[in-house]
């Protein structure tokens, strides 16, 4: 994996580039541009920087910038929040560690959190997307075709490796592109966090290698914030639903709590209903859910 440094013109570069003279406000000129977007001395004329200066930031030669600089880089490129703060912390890196990778646990109040919800399927991921926990529906609606103790074993399921390498949870999504695209910046911004953690530097790695989908998204260096949003999936169960993915994050654990759920009285909620009772074989489903499934 690229040094924090590196990382830094990277990202600078891949928004230069996306950035044209029209949405900056400056002629386009008469003359053809041989690179897309904004030349750098353009972008430091627009920071209020030395063109020197930026060339140098830009290839990692320089140490870093100040918190004026980045902000006043920032708003040349015309960054949203997201990318602000990655910037940011990109420009700030955090001393690298090399240590073995950690096994992170699931403490028992979030299992029993997770076993509460009866009609939300909740996953439990770390930040290098690994499966540390999921309730029964969490399980039955993300990857029914590995074991329930996955999470358990040295073999944890990742949820980046799925989506990108197991064709069983890829089919699920019918906006595979957009889920694939917040996952990879998703660990975009973890990478600069987590400065010399082996674990995250294989599985980028071993994606890069293994898919040309990830190595192209990786290349562009995605940064968005992804807190909460609609999924439309198609369960090989239940059929179609669009369910509500909210995001928390469990900071004292360095882990995030993934939710599905939907609203009530529709028939995503009863495609949920349906695939709660089918997990749980004791439990009657409701007429109207078994009803509603077969006419999806």
């Amino acid at each position: 994996m690229a040094s924090t440094r590196t990382e830094l013109g990277e990202f600078l570069r891949s928004r230069r580039e996306r950035l044209t003279p029209e949405r900056a406000g400056l002629p386009a000129g008469l003359t053809i541009r041989r690179v897309p977007g904004l030349r750098r001395e353009e972008l430091a004329q627009l920071a209020g920087v030395s063109a020197g200066y930026y060339t140098r930031l830009e290839q990692g030669v320089s140490h870093g910038a100040s918190p004026a600089v980045i902000d006043a880089l920032a708003t040349a490129l015309q960054l949203d929040e997201a990318e602000h703060q990655h910037l940011r912390t990109l420009a700030t890196p955090r001393r690298p560690i090399r240590h073995r990778p950690r096994r992170h646990v699931l403490r028992p109040a979030v299992r029993d959190l997770l076993d509460a919800l009866d009609l939300v399927a909740a996953v439990v991921i770390d930040h290098r997307t690994e499966v540390i926990g999921w309730n029964r529906l969490g399980h039955a609606m993300l990857a029914s075709h590995l074991d329930w103790e996955a999470p358990e074993t040295r073999s944890r399921p990742n949820i980046a490796r799925m989506l990108f390498l197991d064709p069983h949870h890829r089919a699920l999504y019918r906006d595979w592109r957009g889920k694939a695209l917040a996952t990879v910046a998703a660990l975009h911004q973890q990478t600069p966090r987590h400065p010399g953690d082996i674990g995250l530097e294989r599985l980028v790695g071993e994606l890069t290698v293994a898919s040309g989908e990830f190595a192209l998204m990786w290349s562009q260096r995605p940064v968005r914030t992804c807190a909460s949003s609609l999924r439309e999936l198609d369960h090989p169960v239940v059929g179609r639903m669009t369910l509500t993915n909210e995001t928390l994050s469990l900071p004292d654990d360095d882990q995030q709590l993934g939710l599905f759920h939907a609203r009530p009285g529709t028939p995503d909620q009863e495609a949920l209903t349906l695939l709660a009772a089918l997990e749980h074989p004791t439990t009657t489903p409701p007429s109207a859910a078994v009803e509603a499934q077969a006419h999806r």
